[in-house]
C-alpha cells in the first residue's frame, strides 16, 4: 500500500505593523480569518499593552513586541529596527511576511530578504507625510519624499506582491519607477469595514457634522475648522464636532491652533475608543483630507448610513459618488468645503437620500470579508 502523503504544515504568516492597537482595530477580522483557515499567525508591532496583547491572543495569534520609532528619519534607529527584524524573522521562521505602513514595509521587506523569508507581501495603506501636498513642512517634506522614494524602490523590489488601496497610489509608484514589475501589483478596496460592528443608525434631524482623524494639517482639519466658523455665524443651530488626537509627527496641529478651532465653534471630542456613538449622533460625516489610502473613518460612517463630504483626492474620491452618497470638493479649499456643508444644511432631504446610498455602496464594495479575501489571495498564491 502506498502511504498517504504527509499533510502540508499550516502556513505561518508574520503580520508586521507600526502600532500594536492597529492589529486589532484594523486587522482583527483579517487575523481571525487566517486563523480560521488553520494558518499560524504571528502579529508583530511596537508598544503592546496588556489589553492589546490579550486581544491579539484571543484572536488566535501570537503577539510579539518589536520596538520601533514610529516617526522621524533617524537612520541609526531605522537600521537598528532592521537588525531586530532580521533576528526576529530568523527566530520565528515565517513562510510569509505581510507588512503594512511605511516603516514595516520598507525595513520589513529588506529584513525578510536578509533572513531568508520565503515570500513577502507589502500592503500600502497610504503614502503619508512624505508624499502628501501640504502647506507646511517645506524642505523637510521634500527631503522625506526623496528618502522615502529611494527606500521604497529598494525594498519593493524584494516583494512578491505589492497591494495598494487605490489606483492613484499605484500609478504614482509605477510612474516614479518605485516598482518595475506590474505583475507584482494589485489594488484592494481599502481595509474594509466590519458591517456587523458598524450598523445603520437613524439619521438625526439636527445638522450635526462630525470629523474623525488624527490632528494633522494634511487631514484637512484647518479647512474643516474654517468652514465651521463661517457656517456657525449663519446657521447657529448647526454643530461641528471633531474627534481625534495629536501625535509627534511633523504635520501635527499645534495646541494653540486647536484652541483656536474650539474658540471658533468646533466641539472637540478628543480621542474616542469607540466612534459609533459619535457617528450615531451626527447627521453628516466630513473628511477633507489631502490624500489617503482608503479612509477607514469614511467607511465606518457609510456603514452607519451617513452622507459623506470628502475631497476629490487620491483614496478619498473612490468612496463617494458625487451627488449620490455625498459630495466631493477640491482638497485644501475651505470655501468649497463650506459650500458643500451648507448645501446639506439647507437641503436635509439630500442628506437623508445620500445616507441610504452610502449604506448600499459600502455593502457592495467595502465589506471587510470581501477585502480580506483579496488580501489573503495575494498572501497564499
Amino acid at each position: 500500500m502506498v502511504p498517504a502523503p504527509a499533510p502540508n504544515p499550516p502556513l505561518h504568516v508574520l503580520l508586521l505593523a507600526s502600532h500594536a492597537p492597529s492589529l486589532t482595530n484594523f486587522r482583527g477580522p483579517l487575523i481571525a480569518e487566517m486563523v480560521r483557515r488553520g494558518w499560524r499567525v504571528t502579529a508583530a508591532a511596537p508598544d503592546f499593552d496588556a489589553a492589546t496583547r490579550a486581544s491579539v491572543t484571543a484572536l488566535g495569534a501570537q503577539p510579539v513586541e518589536v520596538p520601533m520609532a514610529p516617526t522621524g528619519m533617524n537612520p541609526m534607529a531605522d537600521l537598528a529596527y532592521r537588525r531586530s527584524l532580521i533576528a526576529r524573522f530568523r527566530r520565528e521562521r515565517p513562510d510569509v511576511l505581510l507588512a503594512y505602513t511605511i516603516k514595516p514595509v520598507i525595513w520589513g521587506l529588506l529584513a525578510a530578504r536578509a533572513a531568508g523569508v520565503g515570500r513577502s507581501v507589502a500592503l500600502i495603506t497610504g503614502l503619508g507625510y512624505a508624499f502628501t501636498d501640504g502647506t507646511s513642512g517645506g524642505l523637510k517634506r521634500l527631503v522625506a519624499g526623496v528618502m522615502a522614494s529611494s527606500l521604497y524602490r529598494l525594498a519593493l523590489g524584494r516583494a512578491d506582491r505589492v497591494l495598494f488601496q487605490n489606483p492613484d497610489d499605484r500609478d504614482l509608484f509605477l510612474g516614479l519607477g518605485l516598482l518595475q514589475d506590474r505583475g507584482q501589483v494589485g489594488v484592494v478596496d481599502g481595509s474594509g469595514v466590519d458591517l456587523d460592528h458598524y450598523t445603520p443608525a437613524p439619521l438625526p434631524e439636527a445638522p450635526v457634522f462630525l470629523m474623525v482623524s488624527r490632528l494633522l494639517y494634511a487631514k484637512g482639519v484647518r479647512e474643516y475648522a474654517r468652514a465651521a466658523a463661517a457656517l456657525k455665524a449663519r446657521h447657529p443651530q448647526a454643530r461641528f464636532q471633531l474627534a481625534g488626537w495629536r501625535d509627534d509627527g511633523p504635520d501635527t496641529v499645534s495646541e494653540t491652533e486647536l484652541q483656536g478651532f474650539i474658540d471658533g465653534g468646533v466641539e472637540f471630542l478628543g480621542r474616542l475608543d469607540d466612534v459609533r456613538p459619535a457617528l450615531a449622533a451626527a447627521r453628516i460625516y466630513v473628511l477633507p483630507s489631502y490624500r489617503e489610502g482608503t479612509p477607514r473613518s469614511v467607511l465606518e460612517a457609510m456603514a452607519m448610513g451617513r452622507p459623506v463630504i470628502t475631497t476629490d483626492a487620491p483614496g478619498c474620491r473612490e468612496t463617494v459618488a458625487q451627488g449620490v452618497n455625498g459630495l466631493k470638493v477640491p482638497p485644501q479649499d475651505a470655501v468649497a468645503l463650506e459650500a458643500a456643508m451648507e448645501q446639506l444644511i439647507l437641503h436635509p432631504e439630500q442628506a437623508a437620500a445620500m445616507g441610504e446610498a452610502s449604506l448600499e455602496r459600502v455593502r457592495a464594495r467595502y465589506d471587510v470579508h470581501r477585502v480580506n479575501a483579496q488580501i489573503l489571495s495575494a498572501v497564499s498564491s
